[in-house]
């Protein structure tokens, strides 16, 4: 299978996950910006993902995955590996993860573009100040967001606490522990190393 990313965008969450849970996938890179977007190995991006966005995962068969959340518990349970198989573990990891692609993820979008204005970038990082505060709360002094094991929760809470340095965005303490912890993980660093950032 191929998985579809940019450098340090949220599609890292992926990359971690698969590399996490040893499944077998081949790293192709999204090349351009917000209109013609083409991939490393010459194609049209649009024509494998008409939304034109990252992660996308493109299975063996040609079937097209996208979409984090899904494709997040799609890796999740074809590895056997970061996800409760039920109940309410389960619901609480995806709980953590819808939080943090809608209202986290969302809250960095003025952050991304240099035409937002300096107001409307103050409000983004006052929302994104709270919705760590609320993070560094449920992760408290824990190894993991939820539960005792790494989830997928996890590596998009790492990519986002990543964005938080990169955008200026003011997070706890428990929240930059975190991101040095996953840092030193083997899938972590192999997935940095990979798509060539720094830990």
């Amino acid at each position: 299978m191929k998985l579809f990313y940019v450098p340090g965008a949220c599609s890292l969450a992926d990359h971690i996950a698969l590399r996490e849970v040893g499944l077998p996938f081949q790293l192709v890179r999204v090349l351009g910006g917000r209109g013609d977007k083409r991939t490393d190995d010459g194609r049209e991006f649009r024509a494998i993902n008409p939304k034109s966005m990252v992660p996308t995962l493109e299975l063996d068969d040609g079937a097209v995955l996208t979409e984090n959340l899904a494709l997040l518990v799609w890796i999740a349970e074809q590895g056997g590996a970061l996800m409760p198989a039920r109940g309410l573990a389960r619901a609480r990891v995806l709980e953590a993860l819808a939080f943090m692609i809608t209202e986290v993820h969302g809250n960095f979008k003025p952050l991304f573009f240099a035409d937002a204005g300096a107001a409307e970038k103050d409000r983004a990082r006052a929302h994104l100040a709270r919705h760590f505060a609320a993070l560094a709360d449920q992760l408290g002094d824990c190894e993991f967001l939820v539960g005792d094991a790494l989830t997928i929760a996890d590596p998009y809470l790492f990519v986002m606490g990543r964005w938080s340095v990169l955008h200026a965005v003011a997070v706890p303490e428990a929240i930059t522990r975190f991101v040095t912890r996953l840092n030193a993980r083997p899938s972590v660093a192999s997935a940095l190393a990979a798509e060539g950032l720094s830990a």
